[in-house]
């Protein structure tokens, strides 16, 4: 077993979300939860298809997931590094077979997806309020569900400190999203710099608040069908940004992915 250490989505050097790169690991899904519980970390396990395309497994610490893009992209570093001359590597989702593509820009990472279909309906305002410990009036647009392949519930709050000022309800937001077939809530708000700021609320401990969120970063580049430089992780110390483009019906979800 081959285990890499990186931590992707930093705002700088040093910075970032941690992720386990897998190869040559179990191949029993309990064995594979097993291990991203006792190292306290996501951990994307990455095995050979038949006709040569890695299919890539992730699981948190709670559970497994169908896609995680913070961890595909330590993918992508391990990747590039034995084949820096690829223009692109293709790797498909363990769960759902979603192929992804994964390019590299500079210093940075990108995962080129798209928009996936969501059955799950929006929510009222007053049931977003509800999750999110704030009142209805305080939100300030409709709640819509979208995804890029993990279906988040993107919530617009007024501002910075609107989104610090949250008092989720994360057991209740839990059930909701288990009952709606939906991964959690995404409260989101855009900057007076321009940049847009948010925060994911699916664990049912807030210490496990992620420090970035690449599945709603292409869910939200979706919904408002642009380009974001996105922060996150302010709430738990930590200081991460994400960066999304556009190319035609492509979303691309990118940042920094460095070796630990």
């Amino acid at each position: 077993m081959h285990i890499h250490s990186l931590r992707c989505f930093g705002a700088r050097p040093g910075t970032g979300n941690p992720a386990l790169v897998i190869e040559d690991g179990e191949h029993d899904p309990d064995a594979r939860l097993a291990l991203a519980r006792a190292r306290d970390t996501t951990c994307v396990f990455v095995d050979l298809d038949g006709d040569g395309t890695p299919t890539v497994d992730f699981y948190y610490p709670h559970m497994r997931s169908p896609l995680c893009l913070h961890a595909t992209l330590a993918v992508a570093a391990v990747l590039f590094a034995r084949t820096p001359d690829a223009g692109a590597i293709a790797v498909r989702t363990a769960l759902k077979g979603q192929v992804l593509e994964l390019v590299r820009a500079q210093n940075d990472y990108f995962v080129r997806l798209a928009a996936q279909p969501v059955a799950a309906p929006d929510v009222d305002t007053a049931t977003a309020a509800r999750l999110l410990g704030v009142p209805a009036a305080s939100l300030a647009a409709p709640s819509r569900v979208a995804s890029v392949g993990s279906p988040k519930l993107l919530v617009k709050v007024a501002d910075p400190d609107a989104l610090h000022g949250l008092a989720p309800d994360l057991a209740g937001i839990a059930a909701w999203g288990k009952e709606a077939g939906v991964n959690g809530i995404y409260a989101w708000c855009r900057r007076g710099d321009g940049t847009f700021e948010g925060r994911n609320f699916n664990h049912l401990d807030p210490r496990l608040e992620d420090r970035a969120t690449g599945v709603a970063a292409g869910a939200l580049t979706a919904l408002l069908g642009l380009g974001l430089l996105l922060r996150q992780g302010r709430a738990t110390g930590a200081d991460c940004l994400i960066r999304t483009r556009r190319d035609g019906a492509a979303i691309l979800v990118g940042g920094l992915a460095e070796t630990v």
